[in-house]
């Protein structure tokens, strides 16, 4: 159960970073260069914490909780790979909606972590 309450707090927290994303574009589009100087650290930042995800999950995974958190976050870790590559060679075609499902899966998996099905069953 303790590797679940830290996952939940990672999982909110990498999905907190990969949210801003999408704003700080936004705003750079609109002519704020800071926005787009915040863009990439956030983006660093998130990929660090779902490398950080990645070891809960599996330990989270290695008492007893769901596999799937591990499955799930390893996606995520490759798609965020992909899209810091994508970002820096300016393929907007595909950093965007590769951005939109990194949202997209991040939020499902942190609201998730806090559904019944993500506790860990104790055996008897």
């Amino acid at each position: 159960m303790k590797f679940l309450v830290v996952l939940r707090a990672v999982a909110v927290a990498h999905a907190i970073a990969v949210c801003l994303q999408p704003f700080l574009a936004g705003a750079y589009l609109n002519g704020s260069g800071a926005a787009m100087r915040l863009h990439e650290p956030i983006g660093h930042g998130a990929a660090s914490l779902v490398l950080v995800q990645l070891l809960i999950a599996t330990l989270y995974w290695r008492s007893g909780g769901r596999g799937s958190a591990v499955v799930v976050t390893v996606l995520l870790l490759a798609a965020e790979g992909i899209q810091i590559g994508i970002g820096y060679s300016r393929q907007l075609a595909l950093h965007i909606p590769v951005g939109v499902a990194i949202v997209a899966i991040a939020c499902v998996f942190a609201a998730w972590t806090f559904r019944p099905a993500a506790k860990v069953e104790v055996p008897s």
